[in-house]
């Protein structure tokens, strides 16, 4: 079988991004060692499947140049530490920049406006002014939860107008569709890539829902702000950074203002169930109520940290699936998944285009776009009236 000559330093390049120890990747390629020292080299076979293992395309092992993998978006650790990113994280990244950058290419040609509110808001502005701007360019209520049944429902009706004016957001906890490469959410819970003309914010969908709907909120922040940022949100605690904290704190407000917590606590604060009872009134999760609770000294850092374990364990919904093209919807997300349509149908890209901006082809892709439009919104209807 014949032999071929791949590029040394790219195979390092690729061994210690991986983060794979060599001695599990000895197990599969038992000559591993040769190949990286000009004694042998792999057969196309075995190239295809180190390639594979590695996480990366096989022509790379061609190229002449190390790939550009630096991230230069700022990470914010609740604990401080500093460590390398994971492959996943760092691909993950790439995968939301190229949406990113087709997008704003198709506003440009289409005449888009800037977003009016991106970066229209200082950290030296009010915590409750920022929270009331937030609600009401989301053409919220002061009670808007308050209609719906669950917190659930609440959290959807919210992702959904965050979407309508002009933020994309995806949910996902793998790496594309790739169910092998699972997103950690101990490393990050979330990251905002804020721009003028599309914003994404992405949150990791290996994280409990619970928590999912305060990591929205937090990078509803960073978009007013104009800043963009990767975090970890460790026990639901920011980083000790000034942008961090504000994020913090604003997105608290937004979700259970302060005035109108402390007006019932008082009520339940002896109930054993005083979060389910607080968190069904404010249409938020329960650890939600405790985090906030913990913001405004109603409970102390270790009452906090008991809840914060207990309801994980308990409650913990991973991102396990369920109906393929509803998930879709979430990891390519709604919005950005109709423009993607909009634009094959007016010619403006071709269909092997919208495959790869997507990840999904041929009949998949087909089926996913008749999701797109169950319950679509105003905007997209008139748009679609070619």
């Amino acid at each position: 079988m014949s032999k071929i000559d791949i590029n040394k330093e790219i195979l390092i390049w690729a061994i210690n991004r991986s983060g794979l120890n060599l001695d599990i990747i000895k197990k599969k390629f038992p000559k591993i060692d040769k190949w990286l020292n000009d004694e042998d080299k792999p057969t196309i076979k075995q190239a295809e499947q180190l390639a594979k293992m590695l996480y990366i395309p096989f022509g790379m092992f061609f190229t002449r140049a190390l790939p550009e993998d630096e991230i230069t978006i700022p990470f914010f650790r609740t604990k401080g530490e500093q460590r390398k990113l994971s492959p996943e994280l760092i691909d993950t990244i790439h995968i939301i920049k190229q949406r990113q950058d087709w997008i704003k290419e198709y506003f440009l040609q289409t005449g888009n406006e800037p977003l009016d509110f991106v970066g229209t808001v200082s950290l030296e502005d009010d915590i409750n002014d920022v929270s009331a701007k937030i609600k009401n360019r989301l053409g919220l209520k002061e009670n808007w939860a308050a209609v719906f049944n669950t917190w659930q429902h609440a959290f959807n009706y919210f992702k959904e107008a965050v979407e309508e004016i002009g933020i994309f957001v995806i949910i996902n906890g793998i790496v594309g569709n790739n169910t092998r490469r699972k997103l950690d959410v101990q490393e990050f819970r979330g990251f905002v890539i804020t721009d003028k003309l599309a914003p994404f914010v992405f949150i990791n969908g290996q994280d409990a829902r619970a928590a999912q709907i305060f990591t929205l909120a937090h990078e509803l922040v960073h978009v007013w702000l104009g800043k963009s940022a990767i975090f970890d949100l460790r026990e639901l605690l920011p980083a000790d950074d000034k942008t961090e904290q504000f994020c913090d704190r604003v997105a608290a407000e937004f979700l259970v203002p302060q005035n109108a917590i402390r007006d019932i606590w008082e009520t339940y604060k002896d109930d054993e169930d005083k979060y389910q009872k607080l968190a069904k009134h404010f249409k938020v999760s329960e650890l939600v109520i405790a985090r906030r609770a913990l913001d405004i000294n109603l409970i102390n850092k270790e009452q906090f940290l008991n809840f914060y374990k207990y309801y994980l364990n308990k409650e913990r919904i991973k991102y396990k699936g369920g109906d393929f093209y509803l998930v879709q919807l979430q990891r390519v997300g709604k919005k950005f998944g109709q423009i993607v349509y909009l634009a094959v149908k007016e010619g403006a890209l071709l269909y092997r285009e919208a495959y790869k901006l997507t990840g999904l082809y041929g009949e998949i892709y087909e089926k996913f776009t008749k999701k797109l439009f169950e319950g679509k919104t105003e905007w997209i209807e008139k748009k679609l009236t070619f």
